[in-house]
């Protein structure tokens, strides 16, 4: 049997994993457009992205874990950072920003009323 999981959980692993993919396209801009400061390889690009990809890959197995969802916050900063080297992952690191800060402000306050719900059904109503 799987174990139960709250909305924060599954909202945050939907948007980490999205972002995933969007961030190791980054990279492969970032190479592609030899964006990095003269003196660094341009692969560097693509190591980076695939190293933050695996890292959201990563947490968003784990955000059952507190310090998971704080991980996640970190890697959102990251992709706003990128935008110094590529300007557009700016839209990205503000829509997916946005979506990380929907998923575990609102996921966290379903659970909390899931949670509520569920001892407020397993308190006798007087039978």
């Amino acid at each position: 049997m799987r174990r139960p999981r709250g909305a924060a959980e599954s909202l945050g692993s939907i948007v980490l994993a999205a972002e995933a993919l969007i961030v190791f396209l980054g990279g492969l801009v970032v190479f592609g457009l030899h964006a990095l400061p003269s003196g660094i390889e341009p692969w560097w690009g693509i190591v980076a992205g695939s190293v933050v990809t695996l890292a959201m890959l990563a947490v968003s197995g784990m955000l059952r874990h507190r310090w998971a969802i704080a991980t996640g916050w970190v890697l959102q900063v990251l992709v706003l950072l990128a935008a110094f080297l590529v300007p557009a992952m700016l839209i990205v690191g503000i829509i997916f920003g946005g979506l990380w800060a929907y998923a575990t402000i609102k996921g966290a306050s379903l659970d909390a009323r899931n949670a509520q719900l569920a001892r407020e059904a397993d308190q006798a109503n007087g039978d």
